[in-house]
């Protein structure tokens, strides 16, 4: 396993992370949950990300047990708050009070004292900026949480709460999470640059395209059985917009490409999120330890400029770039 900054922080993070947004507590039974995270420490991961809302907070509960009895200064335990955990309307957005009744919670499913990254879910147009960043610094103070980053985040959005953290003197963002693969590249035009600048790292979430890059979806046939495209639980919906043979036909076109490297597509897809010196983790999920093992495998993995060129030529028409793909509701949910 390889090592990175966390942006300009000094926390080392795996540059391969284990996360469970659509399987623990959901897709997946607790045993084989636990065996996943179990094969992800024995691969050398150390980072691991959830979230409050992951199958509603069920998903923090099976991390917690997961990893309960590991040393806790050998791990680095991310999660964040945004989304509805509950039903009042005080249950969701980035208010203080949900802000601090949400790592409460978050921290006894979890199992620990602290998290090493509290993560401001999505932009919450109803709570002042200056109230959600006071937050978040006294959670800093209190020793709850070590450092602070947003997810999907615009870059302006980003921008303004470096200014309000510098003009109120807490503690900056260091880290964004978007989504970021070879087929969703919204960040590199604006994100990216502004990051780079101010010391922000990304943790990219989805670097196979929801297993699209995997090559396992071909052109014109069935959906396999069983996989993320037939989930009836939040996976489909993901997936859906690369389920067209244009692009499941320029995807398979990549197959010689990983051969040639002696990749497997899923690893070729994370390493190239990884080139990107921005990134500072791919975060990975599995419902088998197998695929664990495998996605490992892109760490400190280096492809010349000759193969980048060739996947772009093979994907330029397909790839979505446009920065205003990320967005948070203008309404918390």
């Amino acid at each position: 396993m390889e090592f990175r900054n966390l942006g300009r922080s000094g926390l080392k993070i795996s540059e391969i992370a284990y996360g469970n947004w659509l399987t623990h507590g959901s897709q997946v039974e607790e045993d084989a949950a636990r065996a996943c995270v179990q094969a992800a420490l024995d691969e050398g991961i150390t980072t691991f990300d959830t979230a409050d809302v992951y199958a509603g907070t069920r998903a923090e509960e099976v991390l917690g047990r997961a990893l309960k009895g590991r040393r806790r200064e050998g791990l680095e335990i991310f999660t964040k708050v945004y989304w509805p955990t509950g039903p009042g309307m005080n249950d969701r957005g980035l208010s203080r009070k949900h802000i601090m009744e949400s790592i409460n919670g978050s921290l006894r499913r979890l199992g620990t004292d602290y998290v090493d990254l509290y993560q401001a879910h999505r932009f919450d147009y109803e709570s002042p900026l200056e109230e959600t960043l006071r937050a978040f610094d006294d959670l800093v103070r209190q020793g709850k949480v070590l450092y602070v980053g947003v997810s999907e985040w615009r870059a302006d959005q980003i921008e303004s709460a470096l200014k309000v953290a510098d003009e109120m003197g807490f503690d900056r963002i260091v880290s964004s999470q978007p989504q970021y693969s070879m087929l969703w590249r919204v960040i590199e035009e604006e994100i990216v640059p502004l990051c780079e600048r101010e010391g922000i790292g990304q943790l990219v979430w989805s670097p196979i395209a929801q297993g699209v890059l995997t090559g396992k979806y071909k052109p014109g046939r069935p959906l396999p059985q069983g996989s993320r495209a037939t989930d009836d639980k939040g996976g489909a919906d993901m997936i859906k917009r690369y389920l067209n043979d244009d692009l499941l036909t320029r995807v398979q076109d990549l197959e010689p490409i990983a051969a040639d490297l002696g990749l497997s597509m899923a690893q070729l897809a994370i390493a190239w999120t990884l080139q990107n010196p921005n990134v500072a983790a791919a975060i990975v999920g599995a419902s088998r330890p197998e695929q664990v093992a495998d996605n490992v495998k892109a760490a400190g993995v280096q492809l010349d400029g000759d193969v980048m060129k060739r996947i772009d030529d093979v994907l330029d028409p397909v790839v979505i770039r446009d920065p205003g793909k990320t967005a948070s509701p203008r309404r918390r949910p």
